[in-house]
This record gives structure tokens, sequence and C-alpha cells, in this order.
């Protein structure tokens, strides 16, 4: 398989932190060169590896004067404007941090009232995850916000895939078919979903039963084992085997899903004799 972009989200709480730091690990381990990226506001994905939280990165959002200063912005800026197309390029081996054979980059998000995409922040981010989905080399995950307001920022178009990770829950659910109607929307082809904190099969079967169009890559047991690794800031890839061994599964499942697209694409493509 040919390195993939892969965007990992669903409703807060869900597991995407976990699952996102977990894949990163896997995929390093089969020789991937990997950027993990945290485009969450809460900037937690640094405690899955087991990073002290003295020792997290300070996201790219909270850096004013760089966001300033590439969007000109700064205080000799004249009126209101800004520029649409920031230079990002330079920016992740500037700020990102190596970890268990990972690139870790935190950009953070928009969190203040008002806070969209018509603003400097906001164009900033795009841009800086549009580089690395797009143009970028390495196998790119990236931890996405909680829900689906980011969805209408179009900020993970051209991803290969859109994993989305469901809990036993009316809400949940919702949310994940939401989020994956909005994906397809966006033209992402491959729309799967990770069934989490499960503690009975049948939760499984109804998770399946109402997602919308979405393939199932796989379900986690509930699992006190990772609450124990978050709490005692340890990395959950090493605290939990039985996790690994179920997202080593679905990981397999998810570059299957993905080959097949890229597969059928050149069928679609190709010139004809």
């Amino acid at each position: 398989m040919q390195s993939a972009k892969i965007a990992i989200g669903g409703k807060g709480g869900v597991g995407k932190t976990t699952v996102c730091a977990v894949w990163a690990q896997l995929f390093a381990q089969d020789g991937f060169d990997v950027l993990a990226i945290d485009a969450d506001p809460t900037t937690n994905l640094y405690s899955a590896f087991g990073i002290p939280s003295e020792q997290n990165p300070e996201p790219l959002i909270k850096m004013k004067q760089l966001i300033a200063e590439r969007t000109g912005t700064g205080k000799d800026a004249a009126g209101v404007y800004f520029k649409l197309n920031p230079k990002v390029s330079d920016l992740p081996q500037k700020h990102w941090i190596e970890v268990n054979g990972v690139k870790l980059l935190v950009l953070g998000a928009i969190t203040q009232a008002g806070g969209g995409c018509a603003c400097p922040e906001g164009t900033f981010l795009k841009a800086l995850l549009t580089h690395t989905i797009l143009q970028r080399q390495e196998m790119v995950l990236v931890d996405m916000a909680a829900g689906v307001e980011f969805m209408g920022r179009a900020s993970v178009q051209g991803v290969d895939a859109f994993v989305v990770i469901v809990e036993p829950g009316g809400r949940s659910i919702e949310t994940a078919n939401n989020v994956a109607k909005m994906a397809r929307e966006l033209g992402i082809k491959n729309v799967a979903a990770i069934a989490n904190k499960i503690t009975d099969t049948a939760q499984t079967d109804v998770i399946k039963s109402k997602l919308k169009d979405v393939a199932l890559l796989g379900s986690l047991r509930y699992n006190p084992a990772v609450q124990q690794a978050d709490l005692e800031s340890k990395p959950v890839f090493q605290a939990c085997p039985e996790l690994v061994g179920a997202l080593t599964d679905a990981k397999d499942k998810l570059v299957n899903l993905v080959n097949k697209g890229r597969q059928q694409l050149e069928m679609q493509t190709k010139p004809l004799p």
C-alpha cells in the first residue's frame, strides 16, 4: 500500500485519540513514515503516546505571531485583509516532535465564539491541513475535532478515508451518520467506522444496523486498561495489547478498503486502447 491520508472523527469522548495513536504506531511498525496530526481543540493526542503534559508542543493555533506573519495580519498590516493562501509548507518539519517512531504535529483548533473559517486563524489551519493532506508524502493520520462543525470548513477534503469512531449510544450513532454523510458530500469515497467501548456483542449488531452506508471495520471491547493508561500517562500502545490486536485487524481492513478504491479509480481513468 502507498501512503494514505486518514481522518478520524466522531462524537466527543468516543476514543478518536486512542485509535489515532495506536494506528500511527502500527503504520510506523509497517515501515511507513507517519505524521500524526492533532487537530482537536483539546490537543490530547500527546497523552496517548505517553508524553508528559509539560512536554506537549504548543499548538500552532496559539502561535499568534506566526499566524500574523503568514497571513499578513501583523501590526504593520493595512486594514482587515489577510492572505487566503499563506505559506505553510515549511511548518510541519519545524514544529513536529518524534515519539515512538511517529512524527507528532499539534495544530489545535479554534475554540472562541465566532471563530470560524473566515478569519486568519481559520485560514491558517485550513491551509496547513490542506498542505499535509494533498502535498506531503507521509502516511498522515488526523485526530479531528469532535462533532460535525469542522466538516463545514472542508478542511479534510482530499483524504483517502474518513473513519468515524462510534460508541453504544444514540447520539454517537447520529453523529457518525452525520459525519459520514458530510464526508461523502465532500467527495471522500472511503467512509468507515469502528465500534468502541463494547460490553456486549449485541451492541455491535445494533450499531452496524443503524449505520448508513458505512463499512464497519471492527469493534473494540470496553477495556479499563485504556483508562488506566490515561490516568498514569502511559502509552496506550504498550498498556493494552488486546486493543492493539483488534486495531491491527481494523487497520488491515481499512488498507484493503483504500486499495480497492484506488484500483477502481485506476480502472475508471485508464485510457482505452
